[in-house]
């Protein structure tokens, strides 16, 4: 399989080569360059109607986005989506499995827990809804198989995009420090994940070690490794199931496999995706617009042409202007696209940008 080639059904084919569909001839639509393709994650729900959600993505397809990942399971907003012309990708969350009642009511054993032996199940840091299963063990990455291979077998959709495939933030990015009236200058025991009976257990059988006994775990790296390798083969896992079923698997991913591998343990330049959205969100880490290129030119870098990677850009700190540079700014860096967060966000200036940006 060609996997610079992201698309899967005919009508995304047809969009890839930049073939107006048949409804929108005539609208004074130019079409985006076959080249740098633009996404936006969409939070899916039932509060819209059919003719709404419609109107919504033919808005979108007017601004040259070609590509859509929705979360939720609602059938509505993927109906609509494809009959706008839309490439539609089902967005999920993985590890952090705070909406998942089964697997907190049945398996609480399953949910990571930190230096000071706290489970996220029953004390999430940082908010309310992080609550992640531990990625070593094997009950679980059955159970996430068997989500994702539900979720590829629907017909509709062209592919699965991966959200929270990671531990819990060790360190939050700078920006976000004073939100949670925080200073972390290194690795708290708080905020340090996984030190569950498996993870020390299997680490301990590899290396002969009990992590919970390393002095500064933070230096140790055959501790971070494992804890890398760990997130790792559950992609392995799920992408072989996506696949399996026909479909494109993608990711949303830290900034810059740097960062990623510091702050989340998420070593995704070496995972086997379709394609990556890295989250350049650049006010979370107190950097301006520019900053968007260095961190796109350092995952393309790392991903070696193996994959298209399509930078992901926050709206709520992007001015109408600032998002045409952050689109020009991303695609001489070598982004195969951008994707934004979210399409609610979209204002009609937004749109005009985009049509500029990439006309």
């Amino acid at each position: 399989m060609n996997r610079r080639d992201f698309f899967q059904s005919a009508s995304a084919a047809t969009l890839g080569l930049g073939i107006i569909p048949a409804g929108l001839m005539g609208c004074g639509v130019r079409p985006p360059s076959r080249d740098f393709r633009l996404w936006t994650w969409v939070h899916g729900n039932n509060e819209l109607t059919s003719d709404e959600w419609r109107d919504r993505f033919q808005r979108i397809w007017h601004a040259n986005i070609r590509g859509v990942l929705i979360s939720g399971n609602e059938p509505t907003p993927v109906e609509a989506a494809r009959s706008a012309g839309l490439e539609v990708h089902r967005w999920s969350w993985i590890l952090n499995r705070n909406g998942d009642s089964w697997a907190k009511e049945n398996h609480p054993e399953w949910f990571t827990v930190n230096r000071n032996g706290e489970s996220t199940l029953d004390q999430p840091p940082y908010v309310n809804y992080y609550r992640w299963v531990c990625p070593t063990r094997s009950p679980v990455r059955a159970y996430l198989k068997g989500v994702v291979e539900q979720i590829a077998e629907d017909p509709s959709i062209d592919g699965v995009h991966l959200d929270y495939i990671r531990h819990s933030d060790v360190i939050l990015p700078v920006g976000l420090w004073s939100r949670y009236d925080l200073v972390q200058d290194r690795e708290y025991p708080e905020f340090d994940y996984c030190y569950c009976d498996v993870c020390r257990q299997t680490f301990s059988a590899e290396t002969g070690v009990d992590p919970m006994a390393l002095r500064d775990p933070s230096s140790n790296v055959a501790w971070r490794e494992f804890r890398w390798n760990s997130v790792t083969e559950v992609v392995r896992i799920l992408a072989d199931a996506v696949r399996d079923r026909g479909k494109r698997i993608s990711a949303a991913v830290f900034p810059t496999p740097t960062i990623a591998r510091t702050l989340v343990r998420q070593d995704w330049e070496r995972w086997p995706l379709d394609a990556f959205f890295p989250m350049v969100y650049h006010n979370f880490y107190d950097e301006t617009v520019p900053w968007v290129g260095a961190a796109t030119r350092e995952g393309v870098a790392a991903l070696h042409g193996s994959a298209p990677l399509y930078t992901g850009l926050y709206l709520p700190s992007l001015a109408p202007d600032d998002l045409a540079e952050a689109v020009r700014t991303a695609r001489a860096a070598g982004a195969s696209g951008v994707s934004l967060f979210e399409m609610g966000g979209l204002t009609d200036a937004h749109l005009a940008s985009l049509r500029e940006a990439t006309a």
